[in-house]
């Protein structure tokens, strides 16, 4: 018997036909494990970039004192908008040292976009333009901007950096890890279906951070949204790399000179062409060694004082750390969009509190006094094991009004 060979289809499929009858296609979301990923690969990709040569020139090493800055209004000569143009190039920094700004801004950024998203599950009423803020913001608080003044800044400069000469923290040895704790919230940038900018921030909550003397391996927990899970993410620099102010070490902060001068003209030839300008830049890198770093007395004391000789730096008599804890404050203005970075400190032990930044002018849809970011170290210490947490200390828990960091800066 012969048979008919089987001959394919000549017939054009009916697409619409097969559409109708398969399932309509899954909006697709990342899961928590998938985006911290995602954010790792990013803070690594930053942190191995090397910053593009700058063409501008070598500021003065040791640079004299400057009239106050601290109302937020542009300097003379320099009109609001005048760093529009100018392309800001920022050092690749460790996780551990910017990850209260950055690994909570990638979050933002992160859970912004999924809820945008066209298609999403959030409820927009156009691409792009949420009805609801992110999971976990609130209004971003709105205070009084005090004015600061160099009147009383080097007798505050000395008791600050007097007292933290005197510290007593133990030398962390071979196997062992620095920690720090702190409670943390960030600027949250969203849109409102009506188009226009929200100032929201996260609520505040824990970080805990465990780094070994030589950077080589690290933990992070911060149970905050689906940025980090909740039994944290690691560190771990197995290479080690070579080590920078903007990408430090323990081991290597005990390289550093403790001169103010020598200090600060380091500061300022290694940062050079990074940032907001070179005052900007030198006073942030600082800030950045001293947020979330267990640093050696003799280095946190002269890190103050050369903060001290920055134009534009000033003493500011009020501020609050992200605890609810007052004290006086070290702090400046950046000229490009009127932010004022606070570093605060105890009114009597002048131990180092924490850090807040306040819009002092309205700029980018952010009004004057918004607090756009505040922080509070609550404990520093020396351990035996990553995830080891000091006596007396117990995770989740916030710290009261009234407490003040136990060892460090």
């Amino acid at each position: 018997m012969i048979r008919t060979p089987w001959r394919r289809r000549e017939e054009p499929l009916d697409h619409a036909e097969l559409a109708r009858l398969l399932p309509a296609p899954g909006d697709p979301e990342l899961s928590s494990d998938r985006l911290s990923g995602l954010e790792e690969h990013l803070m690594t990709e930053i942190r191995n970039r090397t910053p593009d040569p700058a063409p501008d020139p070598a500021p003065d090493p040791v640079p004299g004192t400057a009239p106050d800055t601290s109302t937020g209004a542009p300097p003379a000569g320099l009109h609001e908008g005048a760093h529009a143009s100018r392309p800001v190039r920022r050092p690749g920094r460790r996780p551990v040292l910017v990850g209260v700004a950055a690994a909570l801004a990638l979050a933002a950024a992160g859970v912004a976009g999924l809820a945008g998203s066209p298609g999403g599950s959030s409820g927009s009423e156009s691409p792009g333009r949420a009805v609801a803020p992110p999971a976990g913001a609130v209004p971003a608080p709105v205070v009084q901007v005090v004015r600061g003044s160099t009147a009383g800044l080097a007798g505050a400069v000395a008791d600050i950096s007097g007292a933290a000469a005197r510290a007593e923290l133990p030398e962390p040895g071979p196997g062992q890890f620095l920690y720090v704790r702190s409670e943390v919230s960030w600027l949250v940038s969203w849109e409102g279906a009506d188009g226009k900018n929200k100032s929201y921030v996260d609520k505040i909550h824990p970080r805990e951070v465990w780094m070994s003397p030589d950077g080589r391996k690290g933990w992070l927990i911060e149970p905050y949204k689906e940025a980090v899970d909740h039994g944290g993410i690691t560190l771990d620099d197995p290479e080690g790399g070579e080590r920078t102010l903007n990408s430090p070490s323990y081991d290597y902060l005990r390289t550093l000179p403790t001169d103010p001068e020598t200090l600060l003209k380091k500061i300022y030839d290694e940062t050079r062409g990074m940032g907001n300008g070179p005052d900007q830049q030198a006073f942030s890198t600082i800030g950045d060694l001293l947020r979330e770093q267990v640093a050696p007395p003799k280095l946190a004391a002269g890190l103050y004082r050369a903060a001290a000789r920055i134009p534009g730096v000033v003493l500011v008599d009020d501020s609050v750390d992200a605890a609810g804890r007052h004290g006086i404050a070290i702090a400046r203005t950046d000229e490009g969009d009127g932010s004022r970075t606070e570093w605060i400190f105890d009114r009597e032990t002048y131990t180092y509190l924490g850090e807040r930044t306040v819009q002092t002018r309205d700029a980018e849809g952010i009004k004057a006094g918004t607090v756009k970011g505040h922080t509070a170290v609550t404990d520093r210490a020396v351990v035996d094991a990553v995830k080891q947490r000091p006596a007396g200390s117990a995770p989740g828990e916030r710290a009261p009004a009234s407490a003040t960091p136990s060892a460090g800066t």
